[in-house]
């Protein structure tokens, strides 16, 4: 029996759904109970849906998978603000409801877009029918995104490599895409050293507790995080540790130390056993790619066994950038990063190597260089030459702002900019790397912990002319992460079908 269509009283008077509105509630908490109630039903079917199938659902572009009944309210809020349509949990509910009763083989669907698109059908189409056309490649789909679990090891286990631990422990799902297998470090000093490191991947002070549980396993050096058993292996050097006496094969190692740059060093990790591949979490040297995913990601190819993940800064401009350039054009401009500081400058006056980096970085801005503006040109050839960069360290812990001055190809005006950026943050293929706000209140710790590599700050847009001044967050801890794992599911061979195609 089909899922009756979803027909609201404006849609049947003709308006499409971005002019529809939802009338004012008689009794706003009524209102409120009837959606949070919505919303705790779908957990279940959404949980089902990604353990068993391994389909994650998606509300134009944001993940709603492992999400709590407030964060589901809060997307579907979200998307009403900036899309401007009347999209509510009364909508998408029976959608979800509909696709957790089909046999879907693994697949990423936008249930958001699912949506609009059948209220826009207009035509009053039986739900299941609808999906069946929809997504039919993948009802009754057995293919597996990889035909064996990836074993993936993190080489180094600070502000980076922990919340890394974070996301692929979070993105384990059905258990047979990518696995955590071994995280290697240094022995500390400390007699309770592997206490502490768990301790350190259970609080941070800055993203807030682990989301589950965490065993130490103290004879064998393993941490049993929800279920997933990792191997702690404190190693001084790549080439003492053979992965192989751990059941380790074929792994992915995720270098965030930042030690080895080039290819001489990162080369020392394949000749590991047991490992296969090797991701760089800072910007590479010589001839290694430097990948910024959403942008070059196609330079990695099967026989590719080392890349780089670039810089958090340069993941966060090199999209807004590569947007810009499509639709309008970039003559020439100016990068300035407004960087939380990091754990390589001081908390007191004391020697560094970097020119103003020895001063207190809890008391100072810090002029200081960076290399994103030369490093863009590496997934973007075009505008090689044509920007400038510099940075300030400020005394904040997380969460960064890149201001892009740039004179574009042509003129253009503030609305028309706005829209753009707008659209491509919903619906092109940058919607995982740019967010949007409209927020006019917005300041950097509302963007802690967001998935995208930069949110576009709507309300501080300057235009006058072809010249225009962006103002764009970037969380350059868990944004960057994210980024990361992309990468890594890029070099894994891991495929979705995506849904809806159009």
């Amino acid at each position: 029996m089909g899922v009756p269509p979803i027909v609201s009283d404006q849609q049947k008077r003709g308006l499409p759904v971005t002019e529809q509105h939802r009338p004012i509630p008689a009794d706003f908490f009524a209102d409120w109970k009837e959606r949070e109630s919505l919303a705790e039903a779908m957990i279940p079917l959404i949980g089902k849906l990604y353990r068993q199938n391994n389909v994650s659902l998606y509300m134009y572009g944001k993940n709603m998978v492992n999400r709590s009944v407030i964060d589901l309210m809060k997307v579907h809020r979200f998307v009403r603000q900036i899309e401007q349509n009347e999209l509510s949990e009364f909508e998408t509910f029976p959608l979800i409801l509909a696709l957790s009763e089909m046999d879907l083989g693994p697949a990423h669907i936008d249930v958001g877009k699912l949506t609009v698109k059948y209220q826009e059908s207009g035509n009053g189409e039986d739900l299941t029918a609808f999906l069946q056309r929809e997504v039919g490649d993948d009802i009754g789909r057995v293919r597996k995104p990889l035909p064996q679990p990836q074993d993936v090891v993190l080489y180094g286990f600070g502000r980076i490599g922990r919340l890394l631990a974070r996301l692929l422990i979070e993105k384990t799902g059905s258990g047979d895409l990518l696995r955590l297998r071994a995280i290697v470090v240094r022995k500390g000093g400390s007699a309770d050293d592997l206490a502490k490191r768990a301790s350190l991947l259970r609080r941070d002070s800055v993203h807030g507790a682990f989301d589950g549980t965490i065993r130490v396993i103290e004879d064998k050096n393993i941490l049993v995080c929800n279920g997933n058993p990792i191997q702690v292996i404190y190693a001084n050097s790549p080439e003492e540790v053979d992965y192989t006496r751990y059941g380790i094969s074929n792994a992915i190692v995720i270098d965030n130390t930042g030690v080895w740059r080039d290819e001489e060093g990162l080369s020392k990790h394949l000749q590991c056993p047991g490992a296969s591949k090797v991701i760089l979490t800072a910007p590479g040297k010589g001839n290694i790619p430097n990948i910024v995913y959403g942008i070059n990601q196609n330079e990695i190819t099967a026989d590719t066994k080392i890349i780089s993940a670039a810089s958090c800064t340069t993941n966060a401009i090199v999209p807004v950038l590569k947007a810009l350039m499509d639709e309008f054009g970039i003559d020439r401009g100016h990068v300035e990063t407004v960087h939380s500081y990091t754990n390589d400058q001081n908390l007191i006056d004391n020697y560094h190597k970097g020119s103003r980096r020895g001063r207190s970085a809890a008391l100072n801005m810090v002029i200081t260089e960076t290399g994103a503006a030369k490093a863009v040109a590496k997934a973007l050839p075009e505008l090689a030459g044509k920007l400038t960069g510099n940075a300030i360290r400020v005394p904040t812990p997380n969460v960064s702002m890149a201001i892009l001055n740039l004179q574009l190809g042509r003129e253009t005006t503030r609305e028309e900019l706005n829209e753009y950026m707008r659209k491509t943050a919903l619906y092109s293929p940058l919607q995982q790397q740019i967010d949007y706000t409209i927020s006019s209140e917005a300041v950097s710790t509302d963007f802690v912990g967001s998935r995208h590599a930069c949110v576009y700050d709507s309300e501080a847009t300057i235009v006058s002319g072809d010249s225009v001044v962006l103002y764009c967050w970037y969380d350059n801890e868990f944004g960057y992460s994210c980024q990361v794992v992309r990468c890594l599911e890029n070099l894994a061979g891991v495929s979705w079908p995506m849904y809806p195609t159009a």
